[in-house]
């Protein structure tokens, strides 16, 4: 009873992250017609290098001592792509195409770990690898009229973000949560800065609040996933991450009039069930 009720703890907070998410997604749209995405980026990073500033007056600089700054930065500059590509998908791709290429992204880190960290790809990893493949390949629909460059963008951030987690790996055994999170703050923030400044548009009151209220339902999603995954293994939480297609479904068809069409939806089919089936890969490799 109690194993179940933890259960349901993590899973109601892992619908809350994708939820908090699908809002970020909403914010960025609300804005990317207004604020080029990089300075969308670089302020979305500022913010949460703020948010850390009170973590590192605290326990100084004994806290970030590290003898792996090169995978740090490297982090920081693999994932910040990957932000960029993903913030530019949710302002010109209906929220659930958005939401549903994002979710992508597991497909790639057993090429990845295989290929840095000599990780074996078993053969649940293959099925959901060439069935996840199909899917995105429909959904991209390159021999219909509808075909849009957003969708390749959302696709190669889902590929940054995988070799982010595998970076992220390669660190985890001997780096803490909060010196990995700081570095990436610190460096995204920086390397933001640069192409945030070659087509810099100063925010105005409203556009800043809206940046803001980024930053917060971000940092909520990012809050409620760590802890979600703290009550129940991932391999038990990891389907309610799909939440996040039906939110952005329901918010894009109420909010913006979105309609996803057939061939997607056959898409969203064929990638729900390569998840599950990833999601047995690692239980098997576990």
């Amino acid at each position: 009873m109690m194993f179940d009720k933890r259960l349901l703890t993590g899973a109601l907070l892992i619908l809350g992250s994708e939820l908090f998410l699908v809002l970020s997604g909403m914010v960025i749209k609300q804005i990317s017609g207004d604020l080029p995405t990089e300075v969308i980026v670089f302020f979305r990073n500022a913010f949460g290098l703020v948010l850390l500033i009170p973590w590192f007056l605290k326990h100084g600089n004994q806290a970030i001592r590290t003898q792996l700054l090169r995978y740090h930065f490297m982090r920081a500059a693999v994932g910040v792509s990957a932000m960029s590509c993903l913030y530019y998908a949710w302002g010109h791709l209906p929220l659930a195409q958005a939401a549903l290429l994002k979710q992508t992204s597991p497909f790639f880190v057993p090429f990845f770990a295989f290929w840095w960290l000599n990780e074996r790809i078993n053969r649940y990893a293959i099925y959901a690898i060439l069935i996840g493949f199909v899917g995105v390949y429909i959904v991209l629909n390159p021999h219909g009229s509808d075909f849009n460059l957003a969708v390749l963008v959302a696709v190669l951030g889902a590929m940054l973000g995988a070799l982010a987690k595998v970076t992220v790996r390669r660190m985890v055994l001997s780096e803490s949560p909060q010196r990995i999170v700081f570095y990436f703050a610190l460096f995204s923030t920086m390397l933001a800065a640069v192409p945030a400044a070659i087509v810099w548009v100063m925010p105005n009151t409203h556009q800043f609040i809206w940046l803001l209220v980024l930053a917060m339902t971000s940092t909520a999603a990012q809050l409620m996933l760590s802890k979600g995954y703290a009550y129940a293994p991932a391999g038990q939480l990891g389907p309610f991450t799909y939440g996040s297609i039906l939110f952005a479904t329901l918010f894009g068809w109420w909010i913006w009039d979105e309609s996803v069409a057939i061939h997607t939806w056959l898409g969203v089919i064929l990638i729900v069930i390569a998840g599950f089936v990833a999601m047995q890969s690692r239980a098997k490799t576990l």
